[in-house]
């Protein structure tokens, strides 16, 4: 990516980053679940909540830095070494482990791939386009025929990618479908309030990236909370209180919000979102695996980033689609509004996720899950945060 000649290059060098993201995100999960025992999963989750989190609050402090005082490309380069040395540390001190033989779907692999890529074509589209044009229809309605045939596919196939009776389990599907709940209304505003910041602002974009650390930098301090409150509350009750932390935070951006709002009006709608944030990946997570067999812990991981995934590219084209539905870049007020009904929408979908986790049920206890089998992951395609 670091040294594509042009536009056609990057977005190659970029597809495959996300083929290699697809494989490492859920792996992580896998490897972690295979080497900690059940009783200490709660602990390790928390750790890789807060490396995770690290990663979340320096990108835009870095990434600002970079583009600021160096060329763009150095936003690429900077990770060679970084992915040289695991590459040289990982087969020291990974512990190496194999679920049972299966054999890779292409099939479903290309059918929930075209579809998701006509959905989401449909949505970033549908304002400028119109949303009965034949190029927003005719992706959209194609996207939706091939997710419908990915389904029937899985359910018929005697090798699928994903197994449908995965989604059995109420728990699991419910957690899935909060997580992408989650990553729809959160993620789907930063890319707005990171230009409120940089164009309203007038920041630059290292200056937006540190004033976002309230937020970022957060779930570095809440995360490693996450063990012991899922001992004393449950685990269940912490993903709900999660996500209301994190509805509250866009509530109050959105009754704030102005074209002359002051940077200090922000810090505490943007510390409530990260204590929300820090809550809800490392019980989530825990949740996931709970719910599913043993001999999936792979697939079921995979899913789970998958979740994650596709609720970031659905927020940020359908909250995307709102903010051009309501307002522009023209002027201050017209950002602003827009921003604003943004705002009050993606908090609403995290109200409705936070009173859907009431049906989750209660899930196995950890000590009495068996030691997880992982199999391979699903090699879904999806795109690195």
């Amino acid at each position: 990516a670091a040294l594509a000649p042009g536009i056609g290059a990057l977005v190659a060098a970029r597809a495959v980053q996300g083929v290699g993201g697809a494989i490492v995100a859920p792996l992580t999960l896998t490897l972690l679940a295979h080497a900690v025992p059940p009783a200490r999963r709660a602990v390790a989750l928390a750790a890789w909540s807060v490396m995770s989190g690290l990663g979340v609050a320096l990108g835009p402090v870095v990434g600002g830095a970079v583009t600021e005082y160096a060329a763009w490309e150095w936003i690429f380069w900077i990770n060679v070494p970084a992915g040289l040395l695991v590459l040289a540390l990982a087969p020291r001190f990974l512990t190496e482990s194999r679920g049972p033989a299966q054999r890779l779907d292409p099939v479903g692999a290309v059918l929930v791939t075209l579809g998701l890529l006509g959905v989401v074509l449909g949505l970033v589209r549908g304002n400028e386009h119109g949303w009965t044009s034949p190029q927003v229809l005719g992706s959209g309605l194609a996207g939706l025929a091939l997710l419908v045939a990915f389904v029937v596919h899985q359910a018929r196939t005697r090798h699928p990618m994903l197994p449908l009776t995965l989604f059995r389990s109420r728990g699991f599907t419910l957690v899935n479908l909060v997580s992408l709940a989650m990553s729809f209304g959160m993620f789907g505003v930063t890319f707005l309030l990171i230009q409120f910041l940089q164009m309203i602002g007038h920041m630059s974009p290292l200056e937006a990236g540190v004033r976002t650390l309230p937020w970022t930098a957060m779930p570095l301090l809440v995360a490693p909370l996450t063990a012991p409150l899922t001992s004393r509350l449950g685990t269940r009750p912490v993903v709900t209180l999660a996500l209301l932390f994190q509805a509250s935070g866009l509530a109050w951006l959105a009754v704030r919000l102005s074209p002359d709002l002051a940077y200090a009006d922000l810090v505490p709608a943007f510390v409530l979102a990260g204590i929300g944030m820090g809550l809800f990946f490392p019980p989530t997570t825990r949740l996931v695996l709970a719910f599913a067999p043993s001999t999936q812990t792979g697939v079921a991981s995979g899913v789970l980033n998958i979740s994650r995934q596709l609720g970031t590219v659905l927020g940020v084209a359908a909250l995307g689609a709102v903010f051009s539905a309501t307002g522009d870049m023209t002027t201050p007020h017209h950002f602003a509004t827009g921003v604003t009904t943004v705002l009050w929408t993606a908090a609403a979908v995290l109200t409705a996720a936070a009173i859907s986790t009431l049906a989750i049920p209660r899930a196995p206890h950890p000590t009495t899950t068996q030691t997880p089998h992982p199999t391979a992951a699903p090699k879904v395609p999806t795109p690195t945060p």
